[in-house]
C-alpha cells in the first residue's frame, strides 16, 4: 500500500517536472502556414458558392462603388515573407469584419457561415504567426502605402462598397494566403 503511493507520487512529481521541463505552450504554439498552401476543395466551393450569390444580389441592387482596393501595382510576390503575412491579415480582418455584418437575405446569411468561419480561423493563424515570428515587424513602403489606403478607404466608402470589394477579391485574398504560406518565392 505504501509503495503504491510512492509510486504515485513519484510519478505527480516526475510529471510536473516534465511539464515544467517542456510547457506545453511550447509544444503547441508553431506558426506553420505550411496547411494553406493548398486549399481543401470544400473550402474553395463554398466561397466560390457565396461569391456567385453574393453576385446575383449584387445584380439586384444599384450599387455604385468606386473603391480599387485590390487593385494593386505590386504582386504579393514582391513582398517580404513578414509582408505578405502582414498583408493576407488585414486582407482577412476587412473580409470576416464584412462577412459578419447582418445579411441582406437569409439565404446569403446561411451561405456565408462557412467562408466565415474558415477565414476566421486563418486569420488567427496568421495573427499568431505575426505574434511569434515578427512581433516588431515594420511594413515595406509599398505595404505601409497599401495598408493606408485600407484605412482611408474603410472611412471613406460606404459598408455595402466594402463589402462588395472584400467578397469580390477572396480568390485574391486566398492566392495571396498561398504565397503567403510558401515562404519561398511565389507566382
Amino acid at each position: 500500500m505504501l509503495h503504491l503511493g510512492f509510486t504515485a507520487l513519484l510519478a505527480l512529481v516526475l510529471g510536473a517536472g516534465l511539464g515544467a521541463a517542456f510547457p506545453q505552450d511550447a509544444l503547441k504554439k508553431s506558426c506553420s502556414l505550411s496547411k494553406y498552401q493548398f486549399l481543401v476543395p470544400h473550402e474553395l466551393k463554398a466561397v466560390q458558392k457565396m461569391k456567385d450569390q453574393f453576385e446575383d444580389i449584387m445584380l439586384l441592387s444599384d450599387r455604385k462603388c468606386n473603391t480599387r482596393l485590390f487593385h494593386r501595382k505590386w504582386s504579393t510576390a514582391e513582398l517580404s515573407v513578414p509582408d505578405r503575412v502582414m498583408l493576407v491579415e488585414a486582407e482577412l480582418d476587412l473580409a470576416t469584419t464584412m462577412l459578419g455584418l447582418p445579411a441582406a437575405t437569409p439565404r446569403f446569411a446561411e451561405t456565408r457561415q462557412r467562408p466565415l468561419a474558415f477565414l476566421t480561423q486563418v486569420r488567427e493563424d496568421l495573427r499568431g504567426c505575426m505574434a511569434m515570428e515578427a512581433p516588431s515587424h515594420q511594413p515595406s513602403r509599398k505595404l505601409r502605402h497599401w495598408l493606408q489606403k485600407l484605412q482611408a478607404a474603410k472611412k471613406t466608402e460606404t459598408t455595402g462598397c466594402l463589402e462588395a470589394s472584400a467578397i469580390l477579391h477572396l480568390f485574391q485574398v486566398l492566392n495571396d494566403l498561398r504565397c503567403a504560406a510558401l515562404r519561398e518565392q511565389c507566382t
